[in-house]
């Protein structure tokens, strides 16, 4: 039942449209919903508060639906209970859970601004003042954890990953471009790759150590150190040339790329040998899954065919060889006119520069004559059936190898774990990291620190993103975040009429997709 009731304080009586029902048998005031002053709603009431006299915009989709995920992972509470009680305003689980969501939504801005210009803080309980979101607060609450602390941090969150995801099947993946750092634009760059273990479907982290790439230990030893901290078997993901560094008899399980080149027999196989993987999964792909000998063993080899990598590479070539052939021309020009006065070695070099592009030699043939500079002269031509072989041979191909009885589709999401998680991490590191002025200096520790967040902001957007595949919509992280970010929050400001001023919070218009990603994340629930 609804009623009207005032309130008098300092001699002002204040209106509220109040709902009771009954808790526990006894009458209850169930809501209430400020109205004002008499004066207030009188104004209203006559349409002098009808316009607002100012707005102001908030990102609310993908914050909410990222706060979403990490509230149904449980993340603040698991990294709190792993560092145990400390006397602290604000916890170091609920710092992580604000730097993952931060990172997640806003990488190229500071704390304090995205703090600001979100709608994080009208949802985020307990309410965190906006002098705690700040960079030096965060970094200032971090300075104490020790490398095994951190190991645990990512442990306890990737329990409950794995909670949430049931017994995933899980990968070693090398991500040797993981970040640079450096501590000013004239100081020497410090780069980094990150070795994981992330789940087959999905490719979500759930082990990682960061190693710098002078002097790092094998691939195959760092993948044997994770998997000794995760249960359950291992396979291990390699790529084209790094089969030559690795023991595949050591009873590892893996999923790697062969040189194309290793395996001629295989690429002059008709198109009419391939079979198609996938069409809702992997459109437009095709495989040939046979046996060849690797290493000196007959093994499972999977050749596969993608239409778009056929199509890219082929624009990729055209590009390369208009742009090899323009520059002959101009040699061949500039010879022609009897100046040149380079000897002939030097003007064979520039030929090897201007040829030396992937594939280009395969088609194109020079023919340099003469000896002195001036008499020099410059042909050349493309070899049209070379071009066709590369094309019908080549363009669009892989060739993995592997020792599981997987299905072809099962071997090819394997593999492409690595670029996934490359795509993810150069959106989340690269405004944070590559920022036109240094914002922070870039000890171990806290190179340690960013790596473990941007870890678990990839944790998280890949299960997010995992679940709207699940839900039918076949969506990148790019691609969902953007969708979601497109989702914003609008609060109307009204003038005030002698009591409070009054703020209305609508959300934007939202399309089917979006609606479908409002829906299935619930953010009902964080909605004004």
């Amino acid at each position: 039942m609804a009623s009207v009731i005032g309130k008098r304080v300092g001699g002002r009586t204040y209106y509220y449209l109040a709902h009771t029902g009954r808790v526990n048998g006894a009458p209850r005031i169930t809501s209430q919903r400020y109205l004002g002053t008499a004066e207030d709603i009188a104004a209203a009431l006559d349409g002098a508060a009808g316009s607002p006299d100012g707005t102001r915009h908030l990102a609310f989709g993908d914050v909410a639906a990222v706060w979403s995920t990490l509230e149904r992972l449980q993340v603040r509470p698991a990294i709190d209970a792993v560092l145990g009680s400390r006397k602290a305003k604000v916890s170091i689980g609920t710092y992580f859970a604000l730097s993952v969501l931060h990172r997640a939504t806003a990488p190229g801005t500071d704390l304090a601004q995205w703090w600001a210009e979100s709608a994080a803080s009208r949802f985020v309980r307990p309410r965190i003042a906006a002098a705690a979101v700040r960079d030096d607060e965060f970094w200032r609450a971090m300075r104490r954890l020790t490398r095994p602390q951190l190991v645990r941090i990512e442990e306890a969150v990737s329990a409950r990953v794995r909670d949430h995801l049931g017994e995933p099947i899980l990968l070693a993946v090398d991500v040797p471009n993981f970040a640079t750092y450096a501590e000013s634009e004239t100081a020497a760059a410090s780069p980094v790759g990150l070795s994981t273990v992330v789940t087959r479907d999905g490719s979500i982290p759930v082990a990682s150590a960061v190693y710098p790439r002078e002097g790092a230990v094998p691939f195959g030893l760092a993948a044997d150190r994770l998997a000794a901290r995760v249960a359950g078997p291992v396979t291990l993901v390699f790529e084209t040339g790094q089969h030559a560094q690795l023991d595949l008899d050591d009873g590892r399980h893996f999923v790697g790329a062969l040189p194309l080149g290793d395996h001629p027999e295989l690429l002059t196989r008709p198109a009419s040998a391939r079979r198609s993987v996938d069409p809702d999964r992997f459109a437009g792909v095709t495989a040939l899954d046979t046996h060849a000998v690797v290493s000196g063993a007959t093994r499972r080899v999977v050749l596969t065919h993608s239409a778009k990598l056929h199509a890219a590479q082929a624009r990729g070539f055209a590009q390369a060889l208009s742009s090899a052939t323009r520059q002959l021309d101009g040699l061949a020009l500039a010879l022609a006119a009897g100046t040149n006065r380079r000897p002939r070695e030097q003007v064979l070099t520039e030929i090897a520069r201007i040829t030396r592009v992937r594939w280009v030699d395969r088609v194109l043939s020079t023919r340099l004559t003469g000896t002195r500079p001036a008499e020099l002269r410059l042909e050349w031509r493309v070899d049209e059936n070379a071009r066709s072989r590369l094309d019908e041979e080549y363009f669009g191909k892989q060739l993995l190898v592997t020792d599981h009885d997987w299905p072809v589709a099962d071997v090819i999401t394997a593999y492409r774990a690595r670029y996934h998680l490359d795509s993810t991490f150069r959106q989340l590191n690269g405004p944070f990291v590559a920022a036109s002025a240094p914002r922070r200096h870039w000890t171990e520790h806290r190179i340690a620190v960013h790596s473990l967040v941007s870890v678990l902001a990839t944790a998280v957007t890949h299960v997010m993103r995992q679940e709207a595949d699940r839900a039918g919509l076949d969506l990148s992280v790019r691609e969902l975040l953007d969708l979601l970010s497109r989702i914003g929050e609008t609060v109307l400001r009204y003038p005030s009429t002698g009591g409070r001023p009054r703020t209305r919070r609508l959300l934007t218009c939202r399309d089917a997709v979006q609606q479908k990603l409002f829906d299935l994340f619930g953010l009902d629930a964080y909605a004004p």
